[in-house]
């Protein structure tokens, strides 16, 4: 039997070229829609306006992307990625157990104050169920999502977990407690946002007062020291 003939080098010299166009037409792609994010928002972010900014059609976004729900979750990994170094950042710059845990938190309540957009697009996805994810999203791309999330969540578990190993913390699971802090950590910032409290001046009479991003940073902050340090 003869063998097989060698693959053309300038066959894979194309290959190799057409591979690195998609992957830059990607980036053009989720960086505009970032941009779009940045400037008006989850809502009003719509992929007509998306390839527009890139100067293509709809069409070819979705040549890239399997829908709309992947294409926001591979955005929502940019700002992932900032928040992982900001988060990494704010434990390093301190030794002290309780210091590192209130300065994780608070980086982690200044990212969401200055991006609204990353709050919306990653309670958007957490609003959907596993199943759908999976049906709706590639592999690839639930792989980076993950990886973006657990990325931000290490930080915060080996704080908790070195809170616990000096004798600071009593936590018997960090890795829950970090996954905990994280999603009320969204809600709170939705409220902060917002910057409405609801309250009862008498039974069955509501009330609505104000709060402030800073009352809710400072709720955060000392909530996740309660919860680490309850008995």
């Amino acid at each position: 039997m003869p063998p097989t003939p060698a693959r053309a080098p300038e066959t894979d010299g194309r290959r190799s070229a057409a591979a690195q166009r998609r992957r830059a037409r990607e980036r053009e792609i989720l960086a505009a829609t970032r941009a779009l994010f940045d400037e008006r928002g989850v809502r009003d972010a719509q992929i007509e306006d998306i390839a527009k900014a890139v100067g293509i059609n709809r069409a070819i976004v979705y040549r890239h992307f399997t829908g709309k729900e992947e294409l926001f979750a591979l955005t929502l990994v940019g700002y992932l990625d900032e928040l992982r170094t900001a988060l990494a950042e704010a434990a390093a710059a301190h030794e002290d157990a309780r210091d590192r845990l209130e300065a994780i938190v608070g980086a982690f309540v200044d990212y969401g104050l200055a991006y609204p957009a990353f709050i919306d697009c990653a309670q958007t996805l957490m609003r959907r169920r596993g199943p759908e994810l999976l049906d709706e999203m590639s592999e690839s791309a639930l792989f980076r999502l993950g990886r973006g999330i657990s990325g931000c969540l290490a930080t915060l578990t080996s704080a908790l977990q070195a809170g616990v190993d000096s004798g600071d913390f009593r936590v018997s699971d960090p890795s829950l407690l970090a996954n905990t802090l994280y999603a009320s950590g969204l809600g709170a910032l939705q409220l902060a946002r917002v910057g409405i409290l609801v309250d009862e001046a008498a039974p069955g009479i509501p009330s609505v007062g104000e709060i402030s991003p800073q009352q809710v940073k400072d709720y955060l902050v000392a909530s996740a020291t309660a919860l680490a340090t309850m008995p």
